[in-house]
């Protein structure tokens, strides 16, 4: 069956296109059938760096929206939704009115949050929000972008003091030329590793070198988070 994997964050500039563009990478080099839609319409972010696997979606029209669930429901995929910031009044009216989770419940489809944040307390309090309006609902995996800071102290007290059972995955940050460079070369992370054409640019050595181990701790994480958590349902 399908899994949808929203990958959200109310604040901007935590790194969420990261993290979209990380998952749709592990899924393709895993082999498994993917499918992105962009509905982070500021950036574009999959639709620019994975053109050939993505489409674009408008958040808050519900005729956008239903691609996802008819999307899952048609073939066995794995679909990443890259939401921009703000987006989760669209997001709650789309699930509430829709009964989104309902049906993924019904159908076997599974479905997860990735939120992410930074090491600020702003990500902290609306991280805290939301849990308090879907923990137990909903799979929410918390991403500590470690790109976006070093101390999250601010918001591991929030998981403490709530009690939050969300996973936890921390992405580890990569060197800030390296990434800037990938960004303006327009390379997946698959091109960053591999290419090495002159004509089109290219990193360097060890440029490359830093991208395959910063993949290798980020796809680590990837991988704890799916074994921790449960499969075909959406709670």
């Amino acid at each position: 069956m399908s899994s949808i994997h929203f990958i959200g964050g109310e604040k901007g500039g935590v790194g969420k296109s990261v993290v979209s563009r990380l998952l749709s990478q592990y899924f393709i080099d895993n082999g498994q059938t993917y499918l992105g839609l962009d509905a982070d319409q500021s950036h574009s972010t999959l639709t620019r760096f994975y053109p050939e696997f993505t489409r674009s979606i408008v958040i808050d029209s519900f005729e956008s929206t239903d691609q996802i669930m008819e999307s899952a429901l048609e073939d066995d995929l794995q679909i990443v939704v890259d939401l921009p910031a703000q987006s989760e009044r669209f997001l709650e009216r789309w699930l509430e009115e829709s009964g989104v989770l309902e049906l993924c419940g019904e159908t076997g489809t599974s479905f997860y949050y990735w939120y992410v944040v930074d090491d600020g307390r702003d990500s902290a309090s609306l991280f805290q929000r939301f849990m308090g309006r879907y923990s137990g609902q909903l799979n929410c995996i918390l991403v500590k972008n470690f790109g976006c800071g070093g101390n999250f102290s601010a918001v591991e007290d929030v998981v403490r003091d709530s009690g939050s059972a969300a996973a936890q995955a921390s992405l580890p940050g990569l060197h800030a030329e390296t990434m800037r460079k990938i960004d303006n070369l327009s390379f997946s992370f698959w091109a960053a590793q591999n290419l090495k054409d002159d004509s089109g640019g290219h990193l360097s050595l060890m440029e490359r070198q830093r991208a395959r181990i910063w993949l290798k701790k980020a796809y680590q994480e990837i991988g704890a988070v799916f074994a921790s958590l449960p499969q075909n349902a959406n709670t």
